[in-house]
């Protein structure tokens, strides 16, 4: 039986793997060997009497136990982040610049407020934040720090999970006053689809599912106007020109104002992963460790919006 403390320690750790994707980079980042790292994931396994990962030569997956733990384990991992930050906050004066990279709804929505919140409290400190949608080369570019929305295909960055975020498909109450309401996902072939084309799939290939069910599939729709700007597409479906498929966030306070209606609730199949994004580095600056934990308290305030 471990004690309490060495339970605690392979927790943060066993979250650190999921985190970074593979055993050799937790190391590197935790300052300790492969083998270690491999030792102490074994006898948190042989403790707990259960296998937590899948491990190859090429990826990590978790098992159901791995999984019911990351989450008690992440929380943990937060809780020692939170105090030592909170200790950081007042003990430490943070200078220099940290160059971010942030999608334009996350920087609207929370993150220009909550960056510049970090800057009050620490007045030495710089962050240039760039709001764009699309995927910079972190290294290239000199960026240190990326807020990214998808899937995470670059191993040479570190992606810190902060929240899923759920899309949902709209439309204003004056479009079904004169439109019947889409009963089922097919009925949307017959409306004028208004499409965001920053997607990862298609411009028009919706993704879809059955309420209740898991496997997603993708649906082309039509519609008379496309933008590559989520914003644009939410003024459009406000004034009653269509429906749309976007991200949940965005038209959060529309559908409690009852300027938006959620249609086909549960037929949306599209939920995107929001990741905090470094690149693979030893010894990740205070400054910036001290900022992504800053950022994933924002988002989790305002979790209920997505």
């Amino acid at each position: 039986m471990l004690a309490t403390h060495e339970y605690a320690n392979d927790l943060i750790l066993f979250a650190l793997i999921v985190d970074c994707g593979s055993f050799s980079k937790a190391a590197e980042t935790a300052g300790v060997t492969s083998s270690v790292v491999s030792k102490r994931i074994g006898r948190l396994e042989k403790s707990l009497g259960a296998r937590l990962l899948y491990r190859t030569t090429r990826s990590l997956r978790l098992t159901e136990s791995g999984q019911a733990l990351y989450q008690q384990a992440k929380d943990i991992s937060a809780k020692v982040q939170d105090a030592l930050y909170a200790v950081s906050e007042k003990s430490e004066q943070l200078t220099g610049t940290i160059r971010m990279s942030v999608p334009t709804i996350s920087g609207e929505l929370l993150l220009s407020e909550s960056v510049a919140e970090f800057c009050a409290l620490h007045p030495s400190l710089k962050v240039e934040m760039r709001l764009e949608n699309r995927f910079v080369d972190l290294v290239e570019e000199g960026i240190d720090l990326a807020i990214r929305t998808g899937t995470m295909p670059d191993s040479s960055l570190i992606a810190r999970p902060i929240l899923d975020s759920r899309w949902v498909i709209v439309c204003s109450p004056g479009y079904l006053e004169s439109h019947p309401e889409p009963r089922s996902a097919d009925h949307l072939l017959g409306h004028n689809c208004l499409t965001y084309t920053y997607q990862e799939s298609g411009t028009a290939n919706w993704l879809m599912k059955a309420p209740g069910g898991n496997e997603i599939y993708e649906l082309q729709v039509n519609g008379n106007l496309s933008a590559n700007n989520a914003r644009a597409i939410r003024k459009a479906v406000i004034g009653g020109h269509g429906i749309a498929m976007v991200p949940r966030c965005m038209v959060y306070e529309d559908l409690q104002d009852g300027k938006l209606t959620e249609i086909l609730s549960g037929h949306c199949g599209k939920v995107l992963g929001i990741y905090a994004v470094y690149p693979y580095t030893r010894n990740l600056p205070l400054k910036t460790r001290l900022l992504i934990e800053h950022i994933i308290r924002s988002y989790q305030s305002i979790s209920h919006y997505f």
